[in-house]
């Protein structure tokens, strides 16, 4: 009994041996290496502006990027300190072919939920914009990243409600420290 299976097994790997081949790895798209930038450790300080959601006051920011098994996302954890208190987040960082965008998922210590598609990179300029709800209007929100260097970035977050102007919500910038 012992022999068919070994010739039977023989029969079936001996073209994969004999041909030295193992299974293909996938080439991983140019959009997804962008996401690289982000891995690594980083501290953000910035502000926030008084205006129809919320308060004035400072930011900070400490985060930590790797990418995920396989290669394909990049993970963050961190934690966020403001003018309304500090929560813990995570993201996950992601390029969506099928969109042919970057998308992200993000969750905090708040309870908070997040899923963001159509982030698109120009350059060295990511931007998304969103439509959602913001006390019960409708409203637009526009978060800017520009990569100054491959240790600092800067950032944007800017709203539109009831399709009014665009109105600051907050500026800073984000420094790789590791």
């Amino acid at each position: 009994m012992k022999a068919p299976l070994r010739t039977l097994a023989l029969l079936v790997l001996a073209p994969c041996i004999a041909a030295g081949e193992t299974a293909p790895v996938p080439k991983t798209a140019p959009e997804v290496q962008k996401l690289g930038y982000y891995v690594g450790a980083w501290v953000g300080h910035g502000e926030t502006k008084a205006g129809p959601l919320g308060l004035a006051g400072k930011l900070s920011s400490e985060q930590t990027c790797e990418w995920f098994t396989g290669g394909s996302q990049v993970v963050c954890r961190g934690e966020e300190h403001g003018p309304t208190g500090t929560r813990a987040f995570l993201n996950i960082l992601s390029y969506d072919q099928a969109a042919r965008s970057y998308a992200q998922y993000s969750i905090s210590s708040r309870g908070e939920a997040e899923y963001d598609r159509g982030g698109s990179l120009v350059g060295n300029t990511l931007t998304w914009l969103l439509k959602q709800d913001a006390g019960g209007k409708p409203a637009k929100f526009r978060y800017t990243e520009v990569h100054v260097s491959p240790v600092l970035y800067t950032y944007q977050a800017d709203v539109s409600l009831n399709h009014g102007p665009w109105t600051t919500l907050a500026t800073g910038e984000i420094k790789k420290v590791k």
